[in-house]
């Protein structure tokens, strides 16, 4: 496992574990990171990443990043 943050641009990776605060974490399963769903990396642009998750695209910055590991 490692944390989504540190994955490459173009990668897809499913999605194993979530960490930190439970309102961090609801937060983040509203916007569909949720166990067992891929997501992956667009691009990376000023520290923040754009993320592909549901056929939505999403950008996170590099600390929320971090908490959702794949």
């Amino acid at each position: 496992m490692m944390p989504l943050g540190m994955a490459g641009i173009g990668d897809v990776n499913t999605i194993k574990k979530i960490t930190g605060r439970d309102d961090v974490r609801q937060h983040l399963a509203e916007l569909g990171f949720v166990v067992g769903e891929e997501v992956r990396v667009v691009n990376e642009l000023g520290g923040n990443l754009i993320l592909s998750v549901k056929d939505s695209r999403i950008a996170l910055d590099k600390t929320m990043a971090m908490r959702i590991m794949v």
